[in-house]
């Protein structure tokens, strides 16, 4: 082998060995961004968040909570109250969120890991823009991935991985504070209910602090039915919580049930009634709860539909119920039946087959 041989061998194996230790480099991000967060300042800007936005598919924000004073709302829900524990939830995620590797900053390949537009219509990510006392925040979460999410500040062109993962939703009723009600049945003395069609009845507790009731407003013919199933249900008023919230005006209340309740301590409750469609919508009003009267002035709540049957229970349930009818016997030959109609006739000896 002569010399220049030898070393244009030797120049293609250091070319091969550098491409192999290039290639062998992580393609990730640089090692003095690993760990980083992909927020740096929020964690230490949380306290004076004010705002957080939630676009997804659209230009205009699907949820928008806004802080005054110490009080959460939700726009879309005519700035109803927000349950804080939520919105401070997601905000710790994202002061909590850190990168782990770098990936596509090719906006073409931005749909594939879900952290495209989020104003465009189809999009699988979405954008959360906090406001803080420092300035804006907003980064686009898109897909899982691990224990985290694919995600890319706004305004940028490289995307992440991050971890731990930042869960939300894009639906402003799951970001209301549902607690509407919490009383014990232990605590209601009557039950009045005016059903929209039919009688009424009231259920009256016999004695104060006793779990006996009694019913007014039985049927002519029929009987109440036992005290344990007058009984106002714990479900009626324990721990009743809202599924949404509108508008008390955007709901056709023309044609109510409603539910007097009055309380040991002489407090009165009214709840007014209406099933629209697959839901069940009530209105609030309280004699003496000021924060309850607060909380549903102008507003109509969607509950549960086994809630609502607890509040506006039929009468009927209420009865004993009604015994079966008896069985029609038939009619001996030559009387007239019990359902009327021609006597039966009696059976012609003539007539029967000879052995």
């Amino acid at each position: 082998m002569n010399r220049r041989r030898f070393l244009w061998l030797l120049v293609a194996a250091l070319v091969v060995l550098a491409g192999g230790m290039y290639l062998s480099i992580p393609r990730g991000v640089p090692r003095e961004s690993r760990d980083q967060p992909l927020l740096p300042t929020l964690s230490r800007e949380l306290n004076s968040v004010t705002s957080l936005n939630i676009r997804k598919g659209n230009a205009k924000p699907s949820v928008s909570l806004h802080k005054t004073a110490d009080q959460w709302t939700v726009a879309e829900r005519a700035d109803y109250a927000a349950d804080a524990a939520k919105v401070r939830h997601l905000l710790l995620a994202l002061g909590d969120a850190k990168i782990v590797e770098e990936k596509t900053s090719n906006p073409a390949s931005f749909a594939i890991i879900g952290v495209e537009d989020p104003a465009q219509p189809g999009a699988t990510g979405a954008e959360i823009a906090v406001t803080a006392q420092d300035g804006p925040h907003a980064v686009i979460v898109g897909k899982s991935i691990g224990e985290g999410n694919f995600a890319r500040r706004s305004g940028e062109n490289k995307s992440y991985v991050v971890e731990p993962a930042i869960s939300f939703e894009t639906d402003p009723r799951f970001w209301i504070d549902s607690r509407l009600i919490d009383l014990p049945s232990a605590s209601i003395q009557t039950v009045e209910v005016k059903p929209a069609t039919g009688a009424g009845y009231v259920i009256r507790r016999l004695k104060p602090n006793e779990e006996n009731f009694g019913l007014e407003g039985t049927p002519a013919g029929r009987k109440a039915a036992d005290s344990p199933s007058l009984a106002p249900p714990a479900t009626m008023l324990g721990g009743l919580n809202a599924e949404d919230v509108a508008a008390a005006d955007s709901i056709d209340f023309s044609k109510p049930a409603q539910a007097t309740v009055t309380l040991a301590d002489g407090s009165v409750i009214t709840l007014i009634g209406a099933p629209i469609a697959d839901k069940h919508w009530i209105q609030v009003k309280s004699s003496k709860d000021a924060v309850l009267t607060a909380k549903a002035q102008g507003r109509a709540f969607e509950i549960a539909g086994y809630r609502y049957d607890a509040i506006f229970r039929p009468l009927e349930q209420l009865l004993v119920p009604k015994p079966p009818p008896a069985p029609s016997k038939a009619a001996a030959p030559g009387q007239t039946p019990a359902h009327g109609g021609k006597p039966t006739p009696p059976p012609n000896p003539a007539a029967a087959p000879a052995p």
